[in-house]
Protein backbone atom coordinates (compact mmCIF):
# COMPACT_ATOMS: atom_id res chain seq x y z
CA UNK A 1 0.00 0.00 0.00
CA UNK A 2 1.32 3.58 -0.63
CA UNK A 3 2.68 5.90 2.10
CA UNK A 4 0.21 8.23 0.94
CA UNK A 5 -2.70 5.84 1.36
CA UNK A 6 -5.75 7.16 4.03
CA UNK A 7 -7.09 4.45 6.18
CA UNK A 8 -10.43 4.02 5.63
CA UNK A 9 -12.63 1.98 8.02
CA UNK A 10 -15.74 0.24 7.33
CA UNK A 11 -18.16 -2.56 7.96
CA UNK A 12 -17.92 -5.78 5.98
CA UNK A 13 -21.38 -5.80 4.88
CA UNK A 14 -22.37 -6.01 1.89
CA UNK A 15 -23.54 -2.81 0.51
CA UNK A 16 -20.42 -1.12 1.90
CA UNK A 17 -17.83 -3.69 0.13
CA UNK A 18 -19.93 -2.96 -2.92
CA UNK A 19 -19.84 0.48 -2.84
CA UNK A 20 -16.13 0.80 -2.15
CA UNK A 21 -15.23 -2.23 -4.20
CA UNK A 22 -13.91 0.04 -7.08
CA UNK A 23 -12.28 3.05 -4.53
CA UNK A 24 -10.77 0.50 -2.42
CA UNK A 25 -9.42 -1.36 -5.36
CA UNK A 26 -7.90 1.67 -7.13
CA UNK A 27 -10.27 1.16 -10.12
CA UNK A 28 -11.61 5.40 -9.21
CA UNK A 29 -9.12 8.22 -9.25
CA UNK A 30 -8.57 10.93 -6.23
CA UNK A 31 -7.32 8.80 -3.51
CA UNK A 32 -5.92 5.50 -2.43
CA UNK A 33 -7.07 4.16 0.50
CA UNK A 34 -6.10 1.21 3.06
CA UNK A 35 -9.42 -0.64 3.53
CA UNK A 36 -9.92 -1.40 7.64
CA UNK A 37 -13.21 -3.36 8.32
CA UNK A 38 -15.26 -3.84 11.51
CA UNK A 39 -18.38 -3.94 13.07
CA UNK A 40 -20.05 -0.90 12.75
CA UNK A 41 -20.18 -0.50 16.88
CA UNK A 42 -16.50 -1.68 16.53
CA UNK A 43 -15.94 1.38 14.15
CA UNK A 44 -17.63 3.96 16.68
CA UNK A 45 -15.67 3.11 19.39
CA UNK A 46 -12.17 3.25 16.98
CA UNK A 47 -13.82 6.49 15.89
CA UNK A 48 -13.91 7.60 19.45
CA UNK A 49 -9.93 7.14 19.50
CA UNK A 50 -9.41 9.16 16.19
CA UNK A 51 -7.93 5.68 14.97
CA UNK A 52 -8.71 6.00 11.00
CA UNK A 53 -8.34 9.17 8.62
CA UNK A 54 -11.76 8.35 6.69
CA UNK A 55 -14.86 5.79 8.60
CA UNK A 56 -18.02 4.91 8.55
CA UNK A 57 -20.27 5.88 11.73
CA UNK A 58 -23.35 5.84 13.40
CA UNK A 59 -25.40 8.62 13.26
CA UNK A 60 -26.23 8.39 17.09
CA UNK A 61 -22.10 7.92 17.80
CA UNK A 62 -21.67 10.67 15.81
CA UNK A 63 -21.79 13.40 18.52
CA UNK A 64 -19.33 11.86 20.63
CA UNK A 65 -16.67 12.17 17.54
CA UNK A 66 -17.95 15.26 16.45
CA UNK A 67 -14.71 17.44 17.66
CA UNK A 68 -12.46 15.26 15.33
CA UNK A 69 -14.41 14.48 12.45
CA UNK A 70 -16.40 16.15 9.79
CA UNK A 71 -19.30 14.14 7.73
CA UNK A 72 -18.52 14.14 3.86
CA UNK A 73 -21.77 13.47 2.01
CA UNK A 74 -20.76 10.70 -0.49
CA UNK A 75 -20.80 7.00 0.79
CA UNK A 76 -23.47 6.82 3.56
CA UNK A 77 -26.59 4.68 4.53
CA UNK A 78 -29.52 6.19 4.35
CA UNK A 79 -33.07 5.90 2.99
CA UNK A 80 -36.41 4.87 3.24
CA UNK A 81 -37.75 1.06 4.55
CA UNK A 82 -33.73 0.60 5.17
CA UNK A 83 -34.59 1.29 9.60
CA UNK A 84 -33.87 -0.95 12.19
CA UNK A 85 -36.56 -3.67 13.25
CA UNK A 86 -37.39 -5.34 16.46
CA UNK A 87 -38.02 -8.90 16.95
CA UNK A 88 -39.38 -11.46 19.18
CA UNK A 89 -40.18 -14.94 19.38
CA UNK A 90 -43.82 -14.44 19.45
CA UNK A 91 -46.20 -11.41 18.92
CA UNK A 92 -45.83 -9.17 21.92
CA UNK A 93 -45.03 -5.65 22.88
CA UNK A 94 -41.11 -4.03 23.27
CA UNK A 95 -40.40 -4.94 26.42
CA UNK A 96 -38.56 -7.14 28.69
CA UNK A 97 -34.71 -7.20 27.70
CA UNK A 98 -33.72 -5.83 24.36
CA UNK A 99 -30.81 -6.61 22.60
CA UNK A 100 -29.13 -4.00 20.83
CA UNK A 101 -26.17 -3.96 18.44
CA UNK A 102 -23.96 -1.60 20.20
CA UNK A 103 -24.71 1.37 22.52
CA UNK A 104 -23.40 3.73 19.92
CA UNK A 105 -25.54 2.62 17.09
CA UNK A 106 -28.41 4.15 15.36
CA UNK A 107 -30.34 1.51 16.58
CA UNK A 108 -29.89 1.92 19.75
CA UNK A 109 -30.72 5.32 19.66
CA UNK A 110 -33.74 5.00 17.17
CA UNK A 111 -35.53 2.38 20.41
CA UNK A 112 -36.38 5.09 21.92
CA UNK A 113 -39.03 6.48 19.43
CA UNK A 114 -40.72 3.89 21.69
CA UNK A 115 -39.69 4.22 24.77
CA UNK A 116 -36.96 3.43 27.29
CA UNK A 117 -35.96 -0.60 28.46
CA UNK A 118 -33.43 -2.60 29.58
CA UNK A 119 -30.98 -3.10 26.91
CA UNK A 120 -28.13 -5.84 26.40
CA UNK A 121 -25.87 -5.10 23.56
CA UNK A 122 -24.23 -7.50 21.86
CA UNK A 123 -22.85 -7.70 18.22
CA UNK A 124 -25.54 -7.61 15.59
CA UNK A 125 -24.88 -10.98 14.07
CA UNK A 126 -25.71 -12.77 17.52
CA UNK A 127 -29.26 -11.12 18.61
CA UNK A 128 -30.95 -13.36 16.27
CA UNK A 129 -29.80 -16.26 18.48
CA UNK A 130 -30.54 -14.50 21.75
CA UNK A 131 -33.76 -13.97 20.78
CA UNK A 132 -34.72 -17.66 19.82
CA UNK A 133 -32.74 -18.80 22.74
CA UNK A 134 -34.85 -16.68 25.45
CA UNK A 135 -31.47 -14.74 26.72
CA UNK A 136 -33.45 -11.67 25.89
CA UNK A 137 -37.13 -11.12 25.22
CA UNK A 138 -36.16 -8.85 21.81
CA UNK A 139 -33.85 -7.79 19.76
CA UNK A 140 -33.39 -4.89 17.14
CA UNK A 141 -31.84 -6.25 14.18
CA UNK A 142 -29.79 -4.23 11.60
CA UNK A 143 -27.94 -5.48 8.11
CA UNK A 144 -28.73 -9.04 7.36
CA UNK A 145 -31.25 -9.55 10.12
CA UNK A 146 -33.59 -7.69 8.39
CA UNK A 147 -34.18 -10.47 5.45
CA UNK A 148 -33.39 -13.76 7.90
CA UNK A 149 -35.66 -13.21 11.13
CA UNK A 150 -38.53 -14.80 9.14
CA UNK A 151 -36.29 -18.06 7.87
CA UNK A 152 -35.21 -18.24 11.17
CA UNK A 153 -38.97 -18.07 12.89
CA UNK A 154 -38.84 -15.05 14.19
CA UNK A 155 -41.94 -12.51 14.53
CA UNK A 156 -41.54 -9.10 13.70
CA UNK A 157 -42.78 -6.66 16.51
CA UNK A 158 -41.47 -3.14 15.09
CA UNK A 159 -40.33 -1.17 12.87
CA UNK A 160 -37.74 1.49 13.58
CA UNK A 161 -37.23 3.07 10.30
CA UNK A 162 -41.16 3.23 9.71
CA UNK A 163 -41.70 4.72 12.92
CA UNK A 164 -38.93 7.67 12.22
CA UNK A 165 -40.45 8.16 8.90
CA UNK A 166 -43.73 8.76 10.03
CA UNK A 167 -42.45 10.84 13.05
CA UNK A 168 -40.20 12.75 11.16
CA UNK A 169 -41.29 13.09 7.24
CA UNK A 170 -37.54 13.06 6.24
CA UNK A 171 -35.62 9.73 5.05
CA UNK A 172 -33.66 7.73 8.06
CA UNK A 173 -29.63 8.54 7.80
CA UNK A 174 -28.03 5.64 9.77
CA UNK A 175 -23.98 5.81 9.31
CA UNK A 176 -22.26 8.70 7.29
CA UNK A 177 -19.09 8.72 5.89
CA UNK A 178 -16.84 10.83 8.49
CA UNK A 179 -13.49 12.76 7.65
CA UNK A 180 -10.73 13.73 10.16
CA UNK A 181 -11.11 17.29 10.31
CA UNK A 182 -7.03 17.90 10.13
CA UNK A 183 -7.27 16.33 6.78
CA UNK A 184 -10.89 17.74 5.66
CA UNK A 185 -9.57 20.50 3.96
CA UNK A 186 -6.56 18.67 1.94
CA UNK A 187 -8.01 15.44 1.76
CA UNK A 188 -11.87 16.17 2.12
CA UNK A 189 -13.15 17.22 -1.94
CA UNK A 190 -11.24 14.57 -3.12
CA UNK A 191 -12.14 12.15 -0.94
CA UNK A 192 -15.94 12.79 -1.08
CA UNK A 193 -15.59 12.86 -5.23
CA UNK A 194 -14.06 9.66 -5.10
CA UNK A 195 -16.51 7.66 -2.59
CA UNK A 196 -19.11 8.96 -4.84
CA UNK A 197 -17.29 7.64 -8.18
CA UNK A 198 -16.93 4.23 -6.54
CA UNK A 199 -20.30 3.91 -6.12
CA UNK A 200 -21.40 4.88 -9.27
CA UNK A 201 -18.89 2.44 -10.55
CA UNK A 202 -20.51 0.09 -8.60
CA UNK A 203 -24.03 0.75 -9.99
CA UNK A 204 -22.85 0.83 -13.74
CA UNK A 205 -20.55 -2.52 -12.73
CA UNK A 206 -22.48 -4.44 -9.97
CA UNK A 207 -20.89 -7.91 -10.94
CA UNK A 208 -17.31 -6.40 -10.54
CA UNK A 209 -17.29 -6.40 -6.83
CA UNK A 210 -19.35 -9.87 -6.40
CA UNK A 211 -16.01 -11.51 -5.16
CA UNK A 212 -14.94 -9.01 -2.45
CA UNK A 213 -18.91 -8.83 -1.27
CA UNK A 214 -18.86 -12.45 -1.34
CA UNK A 215 -15.83 -12.82 1.06
CA UNK A 216 -16.75 -10.33 3.89
CA UNK A 217 -20.56 -11.49 4.11
CA UNK A 218 -22.04 -12.91 7.10
CA UNK A 219 -24.72 -14.60 5.33
CA UNK A 220 -23.36 -16.16 2.39
CA UNK A 221 -26.73 -16.57 0.53
CA UNK A 222 -26.91 -15.06 -2.74
CA UNK A 223 -30.37 -13.72 -2.77
CA UNK A 224 -29.67 -12.66 0.97
CA UNK A 225 -27.33 -10.58 -0.49
CA UNK A 226 -28.46 -9.08 -3.48
CA UNK A 227 -31.86 -7.40 -1.24
CA UNK A 228 -29.49 -6.14 1.43
CA UNK A 229 -27.81 -4.22 -1.67
CA UNK A 230 -30.14 -3.31 -3.20
CA UNK A 231 -31.99 -1.76 0.07
CA UNK A 232 -28.66 0.13 0.99
CA UNK A 233 -27.40 1.38 -1.52
CA UNK A 234 -29.24 4.17 -3.22
CA UNK A 235 -29.43 7.81 -4.30
CA UNK A 236 -28.76 8.51 -0.68
CA UNK A 237 -25.19 6.78 -0.97
CA UNK A 238 -24.45 8.91 -3.49
CA UNK A 239 -25.42 12.02 -1.16
CA UNK A 240 -26.82 12.10 1.99
CA UNK A 241 -30.13 13.94 2.32
CA UNK A 242 -27.85 16.81 4.66
CA UNK A 243 -31.45 17.85 6.04
CA UNK A 244 -32.64 13.90 7.27
CA UNK A 245 -29.19 14.43 9.24
CA UNK A 246 -29.86 17.74 11.25
CA UNK A 247 -32.86 16.67 12.13
CA UNK A 248 -31.53 13.29 13.58
CA UNK A 249 -28.89 15.63 15.31
CA UNK A 250 -31.61 17.75 16.88
CA UNK A 251 -33.61 15.24 18.03
CA UNK A 252 -30.37 13.56 19.19
CA UNK A 253 -29.61 16.40 20.95
CA UNK A 254 -32.78 17.04 22.86
CA UNK A 255 -33.07 13.32 23.75
CA UNK A 256 -29.64 14.02 25.36
CA UNK A 257 -27.71 11.57 23.60
CA UNK A 258 -25.43 14.51 21.44
CA UNK A 259 -23.33 17.47 23.10
CA UNK A 260 -25.15 20.82 22.06
CA UNK A 261 -23.85 21.77 18.75
CA UNK A 262 -20.51 23.95 18.81
CA UNK A 263 -21.33 26.38 16.36
CA UNK A 264 -17.66 26.34 15.27
CA UNK A 265 -17.29 22.86 14.37
CA UNK A 266 -19.48 22.90 10.98
CA UNK A 267 -21.79 18.99 10.43
CA UNK A 268 -20.84 18.91 7.05
CA UNK A 269 -17.70 19.77 4.73
CA UNK A 270 -17.78 23.01 3.13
Amino acid sequence: MADDALTFAFSPCPNDTFAFHALVHGLVPGVRVQPQLDDIEALNLRAERGEADITKVSMAAYGRVRQHYVLLRAGGAAGFGVGPIVVARTQRAVGGRVAIPGERTTAALLLRLLGRFETVPMRFDRIEDAVLSGDVDCGVLIHEGRFTYEARGLTLIADLGRVWETTHQCPLPLAPIAIRRDLADTWGPRVDAALRASVDYAFAQPEASAVYVAAHAQEMDPDVTRRHIALYVNDYTRALDTQAVYRLVQWAEAEGVFPAADPTLPLFLA
